[in-house]
């Protein structure tokens, strides 16, 4: 119960970080603003989601995981009433902001807690089950977003997303009344005195490992949700398709994640880490430069569902990673880890918004892909250099 839980915590959090995405050019036309101008709420809640984690991670280790979670919940409700009522494009931004600081207790809080429960040999297939909840997430906020933008005012998604946050806070208290358990602290050395804050991380960032988990985290994030942020703008623009048909194609991508997850057990005991990443990696890359050069339609169908699988090959052998980088320490760690990855995405969107009037769409999805294989390259070598040797694991 506490996982199908967390799960559901996730799916909300998931939906509120890719809502956006589709709604980008109805955005620029109702506020009148260009195509990169509108990324800012992408770029904003990714900003807020990995400061906040730097809160969230000591917080949870102190107060209980499922406990912060829920309230996280509860105070995510009232950000995303606060986006639909919001009468400006300034509001809605500050909306956003404020939404990724509530969402921000959520997914990592909960994989933290699975860290705690679960041992390391069985945790990559409970997490990749955990995460079926993010990823049907992402899906619901990509396709809520897309066809409110074809069909419906740009603020009624986010009333129903207030709606879906207040119902998993049910959910929630039940497993808190049911579960005593799930909420217990972790017994970590400071929990008897005020969390250091600063201290937890420094004892984090002091790993070799755990900076290079967190430096490829962070680049992932930049390279794959800078292309992603602008996918439905590109299919829009270059294939004239309705927004509300390219949500649901973008959409597609969940699915590739959703077949990760159910056979995740299997392509772990086969391939093994390296192996996940270098594939993983190779599939992503090939389908961004696919989507990139589409002619039609018919071809983003399988390239999107294919680059969920890829990127959830590499990611989830990253988040398992992170789960083990500092187990003393395992909120604080999985908070940096969360902290890298959206700040990745937060640059990298950024980044992508100032270019994307100069280049172009196609070009931002196709330099994402070339990054990506250098990134999947650097965590395979730096993992041999300083992992192999300490643990005997190939």
């Amino acid at each position: 119960m506490a996982i199908v839980g967390l799960s559901l915590a996730a799916l909300a959090s998931g939906a509120s970080l890719r809502l956006t995405d589709a709604l980008l050019p109805r955005l620029a036309q109702d506020f009148s603003i260009s195509l990169g101008q509108a990324s800012q709420v992408i770029t904003v809640f990714a900003v807020a989601y990995g400061l906040s984690q730097v809160f969230f991670g000591p917080v949870g280790d102190r107060f209980g995981k499922v406990r912060v979670v829920f309230w996280a919940c509860v105070a995510s409700a009232g950000t995303a009433l606060l986006c639909a009522l919001a009468p400006g494009y300034a509001a809605l931004l500050a909306g956003r902001l404020l939404s990724g600081i509530t969402a921000a207790g959520v997914i990592p809080l909960s994989m933290a807690w699975i860290g705690d429960s679960v041992p390391y040999a069985s945790r990559q297939p409970v997490l990749a089950r955990f995460l079926i909840g993010q990823i049907t997430g992402f899906a619901i906020g990509v396709a809520a977003g897309g066809y409110a933008a074809e069909h419906l005012d740009w603020r009624t998604p986010f009333f129903g997303l207030a709606t879906l946050f207040l119902a998993v806070a049910v959910v929630l208290h039940s497993v808190r009344k049911r579960y005593p358990q799930a909420t217990a602290r972790a017994p970590i050395e400071s929990e008897s005195r005020p969390p250091k804050m600063a201290a937890e991380f420094r004892a984090v960032l002091s790993r070799p490992w755990a900076r290079v988990v967190l430096l490829t985290v962070f680049l992932e994030g930049a390279c794959v949700f800078s292309a992603f942020a602008f996918m439905p703008a590109h299919l829009h623009l270059r294939l004239a398709l309705p927004l509300s048909t390219v949500g649901a194609l973008v959409m597609l991508f969940a699915l590739g994640g959703l077949g990760f997850a159910f056979g995740a057990r299997t392509l772990v005991r086969r391939l093994g880490e390296k192996l996940l990443v270098r594939w993983g990696a190779g599939v992503l890359a090939v389908m961004l430069l696919t989507i990139a050069a589409a002619p039609g339609w018919g071809w983003v169908v399988p390239a999107s569902a294919a680059m969920g699988l890829g990127f959830y090959m590499m990611h989830n052998t990253l988040q398992t990673h992170a789960t083990q980088m500092a187990p003393e320490r395992r909120g604080a760690a999985v908070a940096a880890f969360a902290a890298s990855f959206f700040l990745g995405q937060a640059t990298g969107v950024a980044l992508a918004g100032l270019l994307v009037g100069f280049v172009g769409t196609g070009w931002i999805i196709a330099g994402s892909a070339a990054c990506v294989l250098l990134v999947a390259w650097n965590f395979n070598r730096q993992r041999k250099i300083l992992l192999v040797p300490a643990t005997g694991f190939a």
